[in-house]
């Protein structure tokens, strides 16, 4: 074999199971997935601050982010709870109807409030899309695992990451977009759509092939053992507090400095078409970018090496904010800025959501999930929420990115004694036992 060819046959190997049909599946559910947060996220940060809404208040915001932190108490049902005549279609599928119709109201919902009239319905609509977007990403994030077969959770969560922005990233276009021409409601009932993708992808593929129905009781004990059971089953694993330590704090830094970015922008003096080219459009790309390297990356170096890469590349881009803090309203600086903070948020987002994912027992796919996740940025969005306005007031965006920074530290230390100390392998749950890694970290 020639080295040409085999160097053709390499590229196809890395590149093969993106077009695998569970992979494909993923992109569809990450679509449907990303767009929620964008609603109530950089959306909603950007028109409250064109209604003239004052910064502290506008962080406040974040906190209706919290309601996707709290989807652990109920991501049970998820599990246990069979629906009534939709039940039939399956577990996964009749709740991903269910969920997506529930956030398709929420957003339409949101659509019909007025910030500058009334700030209370609308802090009320931004929470009740936190509500049906958490439940259908427990949906969506357990249908994911379960549909993905070990050896794919790594390209599985790129392609999920490619959809989530894709999501994320052309809802808040459109939404910016419309809103220029027809007004807010409008742009939020358009967006409304994205839920679609995820609620057909469920019908046409069915039931997940690897979802297991969790041990059946009668009465109070099957309410119990639903509740119980996904819990217990993770803190029995030996090192799982430590885990869930660093589930709590590796992305603190990140989640504190991305929720600010559009206040940066509208600060700066940004319009919406800039945003629209260099946040949304540039970032976009990158992200893609990152998505990718991503996921060739947890392929060849394992899960990790590309891990604890990407925690430190997640911290670092923040310090590029701080530099663009500084610099003032420079396109080219802010090209730069959003370009690298995205590209490691995507290599970071397939990696980190790979080993989340092989995380989990395939008995209590949705309910672990949702733990996991949840304790992903609860700390984070709970500091923005309280903390983020007054700190940019008292302190300044580059001190603020800067101490942003300083916060990840610790999950990067945390990550790095964990590897070194066989913990990451010790509390790997059925969802990845399949797939090898003998990545010993030295």
């Amino acid at each position: 074999m020639s080295a040409e060819t085999a160097d053709e046959r390499s590229l196809w190997d890395s590149v093969r199971p993106y077009l695998e049909k569970e992979s494909l599946a993923a992109f569809f559910l990450g679509v449907s997935s990303g767009f929620p947060y964008a609603m109530i996220g950089a959306t909603l940060t950007t028109r409250l601050a064109q209604d003239g809404i004052d910064k502290k208040t506008v962080t406040a915001f974040t906190l209706a982010f919290l309601v996707y932190n709290l989807k652990v108490f109920w991501a049970w049902l998820v599990d246990g709870v069979r629906l009534p005549l939709l039940g039939r279609l399956g577990q996964r599928v009749s709740w991903m109807l269910l969920a997506g119709s529930l956030v398709m109201a929420a957003v339409a919902n949101l659509a019909l409030v007025d910030p500058a009239a009334d700030l209370g319905a609308t802090v009320l609509a931004a929470v009740l899309v936190g509500v049906a977007g958490a439940t259908f990403d427990i949906v969506i994030d357990a249908y994911r695992i379960e549909t993905l077969k070990p050896y794919q959770l790594g390209t599985g969560s790129g392609m999920s990451q490619y959809g989530w922005r894709i999501g994320s990233a052309g809802a808040g276009a459109l939404a910016l977009i419309v809103a220029g021409r027809s007004g807010w409601s409008a742009a939020y009932l358009a967006c409304a759509l994205f839920a679609l993708p995820a609620m057909l992808t469920a019908l046409f593929l069915g039931e997940p092939a690897r979802h297991r129905e969790p041990t059946r009781r009668k009465g109070v004990g099957e309410v119990v053992a639903s509740i119980i059971g996904p819990f217990g089953e993770f803190f029995r694993r030996h090192g799982a507090w430590l885990v869930l330590l660093f589930i709590l704090v590796h992305k603190v830094g990140d989640t504190l400095a991305n929720l600010t970015f559009r206040l940066l922008f509208d600060d700066l003096g940004f319009t919406n078409d800039e945003i629209a080219i260099w946040d949304v459009g540039v970032g976009f790309w990158a992200y893609l970018i990152g998505v990718f390297i991503g996921g060739v990356a947890y392929a060849r170096m394992g899960l990790k090496r590309s891990v604890l890469l990407a925690l430190v590349l997640m911290a670092v881009s923040n310090l590029s904010f701080a530099a663009l803090a500084a610099a003032g309203h420079s396109n080219i600086g802010m090209a730069g800025a959003i370009g690298f903070e995205n590209m490691a948020s995507g290599y970071g987002g397939v990696v980190v959501v790979a080993y989340f994912s092989a995380l989990c027992d395939l008995r209590y796919t949705a309910a672990q999930y949702a733990l996991i996740s949840a304790g992903a940025s609860v700390v984070g969005r709970f500091a923005t929420g309280t903390t983020a306005g007054a700190l940019i007031e008292g302190m300044g965006y580059v001190n603020f990115y800067l101490l942003t920074t300083v916060l990840a530290l610790p999950g990067i230390v945390l990550f790095w004694w964990m590897s070194r100390s066989g913990l990451v392998d010790a509390a790997m749950g059925t969802a990845g036992e399949e797939k090898s890694d003998a990545d010993p970290l030295t």
